[in-house]
């Protein structure tokens, strides 16, 4: 049976599944930098458990052990993957579990912006009435063009929830299949760069979701928002990195973007405490906590594929999800290997 070290929240119920088979398990979810560092050294699990608490290097060599770390989510941007590599660890994640989640999140952010929603339950607390004023900005979400940036499990979802809305939908991502697009009766918004900027400036609204890779850093730059359409709508329930904010702050000031955003550039990386946002100080952006993910039935599915993901590492020597696992073959047959 395994040492397991949480070092993150993570469903109740998925500890005590894994306590149940036998396995050791220590949660400590306040766990971060130098924290993370000592108290992986200390218990010398053999797995490691995240979910948005950075893994840097220094943490994958503090114990000889370790053998796997789990990112109880999808986006492994967190997780210093290069090391693990060097180390003999695997890195492994919980693609789609929390897809609905995050989908779910930015349908809303779409409609809070469309609807001026949190600055309408703000009049309403503060003992205002303004239903002409509110009424001559909402402008409707059916007919109206979204651009997905990103057709992953997420972004699929979103197609299928925007389709239901009447809304018509153009697709963007490096790897996408025009004849999947017609299937699904959405646009074809190209594979590159240029495409990119040619669905932008049809769009009445676009919602990101594609990974953090050096590919995507800042995709979304000065260049991309002088493309959208004045007044257009800008989700990201993505990553930070992948937008260039101070370019987009230019956009809400001088072409009037709206914007809803659930990833902050600078946000804290521990799940509470002081925070202040530039751009979500500006009228017409309306932002969340990174909590896209953070429902219930999301972090239940997420919590019943860590188990899985454990089980199958410690009780049969199997992978399952491992993201670098051409790396660990390489380093298996005697290149790059490297000692702790």
């Amino acid at each position: 049976m395994a040492e397991i070290l949480v070092a993150d929240k993570l469903d109740p119920s998925t500890v005590k599944v894994l306590v149940e088979a036998g396995h050791t398990v220590r949660v400590h979810p306040q766990l971060q930098d130098q924290t993370l560092i000592d108290a992986v050294a200390e218990h010398s699990p053999e797995v490691l458990v995240v979910r948005s608490t950075k893994v840097p290097e220094a943490a994958i060599r503090a114990s000889a052990r370790l053998g796997l770390i789990v990112r109880a989510g999808a986006g492994i941007d967190n997780v210093d993957c290069s090391a693990a590599s060097a180390c003999g660890v695997a890195v492994a994640n919980c693609p789609g579990m929390n897809a609905a989640a995050v989908a779910e999140l930015a349908m809303g952010l779409l409609l809070a912006c469309d609807r001026s929603l949190p600055d309408q339950a703000a009049k309403l607390r503060a003992g205002k009435w303004d239903k002409q004023g509110f009424g001559a900005t909402c402008r409707g979400l059916k007919g109206r063009t979204l651009g997905l940036v990103g057709v992953g499990s997420i972004g699929k979802l979103v197609i299928d929830r925007a389709l239901a809305f009447d809304m018509n939908v153009v697709a963007w991502s490096r790897n996408l299949d025009e004849t999947w697009c017609a299937a699904k009766g959405v646009g074809f918004g190209g594979r590159n760069r240029a495409a990119l900027l040619k669905m932008a400036s049809g769009c009445d609204a676009v919602s990101v979701h594609v990974a953090l890779v050096p590919e995507t850093t800042q995709l979304c730059d000065g260049e991309f928002f002088a493309a959208l359409k004045p007044g257009a709508i800008f989700v990201n329930t993505a990553r930070a990195g992948v937008v260039d904010e101070a370019a987009l702050r230019g956009a809400v000031l001088s072409r009037g973007v709206r914007c809803g955003l659930d990833v902050h550039e600078n946000q804290p990386s521990a799940s509470t405490g002081p925070f202040s946002s530039e751009t979500c100080s500006l009228a017409g952006v309306y932002g969340t906590h990174h909590n896209g993910a953070s429902t219930a039935q999301a972090q239940e599915a997420v919590g019943e594929e860590t188990v899985r993901i454990i089980r199958a590492f410690a009780e049969h020597g199997e992978l399952v999800n491992c993201v670098n696992e051409a790396s660990l073959r390489t380093r298996a047959s005697g290149s790059g290997a490297k000692s702790r």
